[in-house]
């Protein structure tokens, strides 16, 4: 443990937490580490984004994760603590931020003395840690994904469609004109007009970053300010860093990449955490692909009470998924999935009217093979977006259709969401 307070060490006012620096492929980058034990089983927490650290949440929103696991909240290259304007535009790429996951992964195991760690990953995170686990299961005692990526411009349609639907429901014409003004489609980019409006649009419905946040101006960006952890640059920083990360067309490959696809099978015993409220990713199309993926164990836990970020909104829950079924190697707190037959894969023959075919589609228009590994987005393409803690962007549920996994949604569903008051 000592190793891992010195040099770079600095408690900050959390004396359970320790802020750490470590070169990572060729670039100094930060994160926090929370220890209560040092000998409890280490976990790496992957962020959303592109460019979201998510520590300072823990100010508003304990998880207590760090009751049960030595915590490494690693904050990625060009974010938050590891934000540096000087960093290689080539190095901004899915592929290395998976390389430096790995990396972030065997350095941990070294410091703490572990074989391995358990990773979890949250949204944009998720899209990037699954991708690492299958590229280095030796690596992970199992993988916890939390709001799991699948296929992002799937998800895209299905908040639009939901959104229209549940704007209706309650009377609000004005956003109605707005939403219907910029259609999501399968194209990528996303117009940027839907992409300016969305994070309000979503927040209002409460199906964003958590199921009771009406606003990221007072429910992300002043909490930010205030996290006690970082000092004034480092909070200048968070803000610095998300802007920078959104310059390289990561957004747009996670819209394109088709995980289900790309990611058929894991080694490793396999979580997933969902807010049942969640349209930032959606949830239909994660337990979908949980109850479809092949891997040795599996378990797929429904968040009733949450939206994008459940181990914020329900910690206990949250934790005790972790103790009694993570630790354990078992699924007994798990949803009941579908079975599957021997012969059951990915397929994507019942994606819903309208979108059969997109997802190769936008794959192609963004420089991507849907069934190959992920290749780099053109420069330029990215548009100035990304999956708040997904804090700033958000997405979800279909209008009138039945999704993958059998669950159908429209109007009954919208509607249940009231319209809450525009606090932007």
């Amino acid at each position: 443990m000592e190793r891992m307070l010195e040099p770079e060490g600095r408690r900050p006012r959390d004396a359970r937490a320790v802020k750490v620096t470590i070169p990572v492929n060729g670039v100094d980058q930060g994160m926090f580490v929370q220890v209560r034990d040092p000998g409890n089983p280490v976990l790496l927490f992957l962020h959303g984004g592109p460019g979201m650290p998510e520590f300072w949440l823990t100010h508003r929103h304990p998880t207590r994760m760090h009751e049960a696991f030595t915590v490494a909240w690693w904050e990625q290259r060009g974010a938050g603590l590891s934000h540096r304007p000087d960093i290689p535009a080539e190095s901004m790429t899915v592929g290395q931020f998976i390389g430096d996951t790995i990396t972030v992964a065997r350095d941990l195991c070294r410091r703490f003395g572990v074989e391995k760690v358990h990773l979890m990953a949250h949204s944009w995170g998720s899209f990037i840690g699954l991708q690492a686990a299958a590229k280095a299961p030796e690596l992970f005692h199992s993988y916890i994904g939390m709001a799991q990526v699948t296929h992002q411009i799937t998800s895209e349609q299905e908040a639009y469609r939901f959104m229209l639907d549940a704007y209706r429901a309650c009377g609000e014409h004005r956003m109605v004109r707005r939403l219907e003004r910029y259609p999501v489609t399968g194209d990528i980019p996303l117009p940027r007009g839907y992409e300016v409006l969305r994070d309000r649009a979503m927040h209002r419905l409460g199906v964003g970053t958590t199921h009771d946040m009406g606003s990221v101006v007072t429910g992300i960006f002043l909490p930010s300010l205030a996290a006690p952890d970082y000092t004034a640059a480092e909070k200048v920083a968070l803000w610095r860093g998300r802007r920078f990360s959104r310059r390289f067309g990561l957004w747009d490959q996670m819209l394109a990449t088709d995980l289900t696809r790309l990611i058929p099978q894991l080694p490793i015993p396999a979580y997933f955490l969902h807010g049942r409220h969640d349209r930032t990713v959606s949830y239909h199309l994660a337990r979908a692909y949980a109850g479809r993926l092949d891997a040795p164990l599996i378990g797929f836990y429904t968040f009733q009470g949450s939206a994008h970020s459940p181990a914020f909104e329900e910690p206990d829950r949250t934790l005790q998924i972790l103790t009694q079924n993570v630790l354990t190697g078992t699924t007994t707190l798990a949803d009941p999935l579908p079975e599957r037959g021997p012969e059951e894969h990915l397929d994507r023959s019942h994606d819903h009217p309208g979108t059969t075919g997109q997802g190769d589609r936008a794959a192609v228009a963004a420089g991507v093979s849907a069934s190959q590994p992920a290749q780099e987005v053109p420069r330029g393409a990215e548009r100035s977006s990304g999956q708040g803690a997904e804090h700033d962007d958000e997405r979800q549920r279909v209008g009138g259709h039945v999704a993958e996994g059998g669950n159908p949604v429209g109007d009954h569903e919208a509607a249940q969401h009231g319209c809450r008051e525009d606090h932007q």
